[in-house]
């Protein structure tokens, strides 16, 4: 059936259509936001810059943003509201006790925000990540035991097989030449994707050797793309328009790239796998990688059977979460190429507790003397950490309670704050790792001897003395090692005994056979550049580039 032409001048015209949805969709959001208000805790906060724009700009991606948190959180106490895009708001934790009821109850209570749940899901499926409540609880039950102490135990050998490849190149560099300068931010991401392909699917990039590979060019191409009109409505409005994350922007057309590679090279991995875990049944031979474990509990007989499809979206999530290292990596060169006084200390320490051989795992991760290499590698997770803020929607409503009371803005003491469903909480990482009143005056300073016991200047590994020479505010801080930087609760990082496992094999083996200086000198300006996290770069060069004069140490 078809309109008559005497109904057609009746129909609105486009832009009255569009003045209408905006109309509509503006009192929705005003009536919700009426109601949350009307049931919530009235908290105190920073004025709005701007209805469109709240106060995103002043902190996303902003190296800076953790002293603007401090500005806030000193004026309006240690719970607030901040103004978010599209005159919506969101409610900041940075209350220790507050955090940890908020990770506590993540997956259940506290859920990922529409853009998060959209975005993940296109860039790795319905995994982990993704996944909310019992089908979170299932899958991570499912997956731990490819992430315990004793897999990676076995896994170590792995990381430095990886890092003397890369040893190996540079001395092959360094024939004959008293240095080189070398872009170390390359080689770590190097070392980590060969390292998360042969742990985690028995698979050689082999990228140290030179080899081609789509997902490390892929990441390399995220930190050369220049902002654009139509990445900025993602990042502002996305939230709001989940569907904004479909827009063809160049940062999208590389994800979908990323996103194709992984696809194809985990669908091989995946039925390798598997083939080999059919011959291998027979003669009883345990298989190793992480995606061999995972690949078990895709038998529909195990007591936690997973799909094709989950399998599929953790696999994508592990050849991703290379990054994470390689990024934490090039941060602790920086900084010790700022402070070549703490460079030498680490040195000293490696080659007097292991002059002639390597650490094994449980002398990494329990002490044996490599106090301040623990320090060391702990410090730049507090400082850089690669996911600066957690944001999740309340699915219901909420009582936080607070270890200390704050005014509202009608300047009543609480020592709890209502939270309704539909609103917006975030927690921001980065500030709490480095927060003045947490931490002490020097939060924001790059300082190992923090993590050590005042006087003998030895600590514990993991395991012993957690708490030794830490602020009491910042021992309130619950997480690893009391930082945010694996969050915590039901989201806690699955893979941070791999990370540190990589992080203080690969960091050793360098410091012990290497100086580095920044090539500008200790004074050069980093800046960070975009990808799928920020990665560190020398300001002036193009995408995630950090140059190094590299120096052979005399044996």
């Amino acid at each position: 059936m078809t309109l008559s032409q005497d109904l057609l001048p009746a129909l609105p015209p486009l832009w009255q259509l569009a003045l209408l949805g905006g109309a509509a969709y503006a009192a929705t959001t005003w009536y919700g936001a009426a109601r949350r208000r009307a049931r919530a805790t009235p908290l105190a906060g920073p004025l709005r810059p701007s209805w469109l724009f709240g106060v995103t700009k002043q902190v996303l991606n902003n190296p800076d943003a953790p002293a603007i948190y401090e500005g806030w959180v000193e004026e309006y106490g240690a719970v607030f509201v901040a103004p978010a895009p599209l005159g919506a708001t969101r409610v900041v934790l940075t209350d220790p006790k507050a955090v940890a009821h908020f990770y506590a109850a993540e997956t259940w209570t506290y859920v990922q925000t529409k853009l998060a749940r959209v975005a993940i899901e296109g860039l790795f499926g319905r995994g982990l990540l993704w996944a909310e409540g019992e089908s979170h609880k299932r899958q991570r039950k499912a997956i731990s035991p490819a992430f315990s102490n004793v897999a990676i135990k076995r896994m170590t050998a792995i990381f430095y097989d990886s890092v003397y490849k890369l040893k190996t190149a540079w001395d092959n560099q360094l024939a004959g030449a008293d240095a080189a300068v070398i872009d170390v931010e390359a080689w770590m991401n190097h070392v980590s994707l060969d390292s998360i392909g042969i742990a985690g699917f028995s698979h050689d990039f082999r990228s140290l050797d030179g080899q081609r590979s789509d997902i490390a060019e892929v990441f390399d191409a995220m930190g050369r793309v220049k902002p654009s009109v139509l990445s900025a409505l993602v990042i502002f409005f996305g939230n709001v328009f989940p569907v904004l994350w479909k827009l063809p922007t160049e940062m999208r057309r590389l994800q979908r790239k990323m996103n194709r590679s992984m696809e194809q090279i985990a669908v091989v991995l995946l039925e390798n796998t598997r083939r080999e875990l059919r011959g291998l049944g027979e003669t009883g031979k345990e298989e190793k990688s992480i995606i061999g474990l995972l690949i078990k509990a895709e038998d529909q007989e195990a007591s936690l059977p997973m799909s094709q499809e989950e399998i599929m979206a953790q696999a994508l999530l592990i050849l991703a979460g290379y990054e994470t290292t390689s990024i934490s990596l090039t941060w602790a060169l920086i900084e010790l190429c700022r402070k070549p006084e703490m460079q030498a200390r680490l040195r000293d320490e490696l080659r007097a507790q292991f002059p002639n051989s390597d650490p094994s795992w449980d002398q990494l991760m329990n002490g044996a003397g490599l106090h301040y290499l623990d320090a060391v590698v702990h410090e730049i997770l507090r400082l850089h950490a690669p996911l600066a803020v957690t944001n999740r929607v309340a699915a219901k409503d909420d009582v936080i309670p607070l270890s200390q009371p704050i005014r509202t803005k009608h300047g009543e003491l609480v020592d709890a704050i209502a939270i309704c469903a539909g609103q917006e909480v975030g927690i921001p990482i980065g500030y709490m790792n480095t927060a003045l009143a947490l931490w002490g005056p020097d939060a924001r300073e790059f300082k190992p001897e923090r993590w050590l016991l005042p006087g003998d200047g030895a600590k514990g590994g993991e395991k012993e003395q957690e708490h030794a020479g830490l602020p009491r505010r910042a021992q309130e801080i619950q997480g690893h090692r009391h930082l945010l930087t694996f969050v915590d609760g039901q989201r806690m990082c699955l893979g941070r005994g791999f990370a540190l496992a990589e992080f203080k094999a690969v960091l050793g083996v360098l410091i012990k056979n290497y100086t580095f200086e920044l090539r500008d000198g200790p004074e050069t300006e980093i800046a960070h550049c975009r990808g799928v996290l920020p990665r560190p770069q020398v300001k002036g060069e193009v995408g995630a580039c950090v140059p190094m004069r590299v120096r052979r140490v005399d044996a």
